[in-house]
């Protein structure tokens, strides 16, 4: 990515993320302290996640985790209705907004 859009966290402003950033050049933006509004979707995100995957499981190592992880976000983007879409899944959307032409 050219840009990282984070909050005010402890990992987030350490040392060690800005030398990562600025050697990849990335470009770290971080929202507005106390205003975590400002970063709605992916807080929303992590609360699913956290909810629906991270805490259902007890991970035996890494790539455990990444294996779990991987088949969590293709039911999220594949098989999950999501309400914010009306009750359809984001491959739905993907999908029918490729039957249009212009």
């Amino acid at each position: 990515p050219q840009k990282l859009r984070c909050d005010n966290g402890p990992e987030y402003i350490s040392d060690a993320l800005k030398s990562w950033s600025r050697k990849n050049c990335i470009e770290l933006s971080f929202i507005q302290k106390g205003k975590p509004t400002q970063n709605a979707y992916i807080e929303r995100f992590n609360r699913t996640a956290r909810h629906e995957w991270l805490e259902l499981n007890i991970f035996k190592s890494i790539y455990h985790a990444q294996e779990l992880a991987t088949r969590w976000m293709w039911i999220y983007n594949n098989e999950r209705p999501h309400s914010s879409l009306g009750g359809i899944t984001p491959r739905m959307v993907l999908n029918n907004s490729t039957n249009y032409s212009c």
